[in-house]
């Protein structure tokens, strides 16, 4: 089966959007380790969607390098954002092993690792994340996301 780039495109998209949505929810909720799990995936997914237009993104929780690979392929005036994109993933990625596992040396489950305010701080990355993603999707993918 062969990848289509455009769909591709379109389906990390799509997760980010959704996973970003579940972050809100469970803000909301007041679950902070699920805002915590969603915002990453959303920001990892937002950075996927971005590799998509170039290339097959890797499986890895960390594609910063990737887009950093990607970074020449851009026009000069969205570097700076996708910079700022792959620093955003860069930062969450460590996240998605600690709300699957938490910190077992020091005894703490992920639920133990997350207070209001470390959720809305991810939450917000995960937010400009997105943001970034809209404005180079629509940009360069012709997608209105």
């Amino acid at each position: 089966m062969k990848l289509n780039p455009r769909n591709e495109v379109s389906y990390r998209a799509r997760l980010a959007i959704r996973y970003l949505e579940e972050a809100e929810e469970a803000y909301k909720r007041g679950d902070y380790r699920g805002t915590v799990a969603s915002s990453q995936l959303s920001a990892e997914n937002a950075a996927k969607a971005i590799i998509a237009l170039f290339r097959t993104p890797s499986w890895s929780h960390d594609p910063s390098y990737e887009l950093i690979d990607v970074l020449p392929l851009l026009p000069v005036d969205l570097r700076s954002l996708t910079q700022e994109l792959a620093e955003i993933t860069r930062r969450l990625a460590p996240e998605h092993g600690r709300v699957t596992y938490g910190e077992p040396l020091r005894g703490l489950t992920p639920w133990d690792l997350y207070d209001e305010e470390s959720a809305s701080e991810v939450l917000l990355r995960a937010r400009r994340a997105r943001e970034i993603m809209g404005i180079i999707l629509s940009r360069l993918g012709n997608l209105r996301i």
